[in-house]
């Protein structure tokens, strides 16, 4: 069994693990595997294990590596994405985690409108308010989602959010725990062709948190695929 397939095995029994300890059914927790800066070969090797959903954060990474890599896999587009490229990825990711402005959605609106189809998307939160990140405030979010809803093209199907790193994944507990309470007050607005079904939230240091919490997707790069090498 090669490196790749044994982080696999591993991070499945502990999204399995963390699932029972949250009282909820492993089968509602899917892994994105980040493939950000790793080879397509990297990301194939995972594929022949079973993994079928793989997550970038650069469009350039993206649109180089899928010609390489055999149909089947499942892309999701987990960065943050400025509306100049969204052109680029049109048709090619089946969901965007990133969407936190309405200039970006009308943007992916047009671009998947063109190709007579409609994008699935999650509403990313700053509920840290860190301004490093992006992600629209709690107090705009509902706002923002009936703005979204009014988009022909676009399908929101939940929401994201990255929280401050902590070296205790339990630091972060209370923002995974904030974005479900927010998922449950969109719900509650009840806005037409709106689903609250996806929470992405988790990555490789605090993801059994994240599902204790009611995470969805877990982004896992490095616990997978090893540490990444910045050139």
């Amino acid at each position: 069994m090669g490196e790749i397939a044994e982080h696999l095995k591993e991070i499945r029994e502990r999204i399995a693990q963390a699932a029972a300890r949250g009282g909820r059914d492993p089968e509602e927790v899917r892994l994105v595997a980040v493939s950000k800066t790793k080879p397509a070969a990297a990301v194939a090797e995972a594929f022949a294990c079973g993994q079928t959903i793989f997550g970038e954060n650069y469009v350039q990474e993206l649109v180089a590596k899928q010609p390489e890599l055999p149909g089947g896999l499942c892309w999701h587009f987990i960065g943050s994405l400025q509306s100049n490229k969204v052109r680029q990825i049109a048709g090619k990711v089946d969901l965007i985690h990133s969407v936190d402005r309405l200039s970006l959605a009308r943007e992916i609106d047009r671009q998947w409108g063109a190709l007579g189809k409609a994008c699935d998307i999650l509403v990313q939160v700053n509920i840290s308010r860190e301004e490093t990140k992006g992600g629209t405030s709690s107090e705009e979010l509902i706002g923002l989602v009936r703005e979204l809803a009014q988009l022909p093209h676009l399908r929101v199907k939940g929401l994201m959010t990255m929280p401050p790193f902590f070296d205790d994944p339990e630091g972060a507990r209370p923002y995974f725990r904030k974005l479900r309470e927010l998922a449950d007050e969109v719900r509650r607005a009840g806005i037409p062709g709106v689903e609250m079904r996806e929470l992405s939230m988790g990555m490789s240091g605090d993801f059994e948190a994240a599902i204790e919490e009611g995470a969805t997707l877990v982004r896992v790069g490095s616990a997978l695929f090893g540490e990444r090498h910045y050139h």
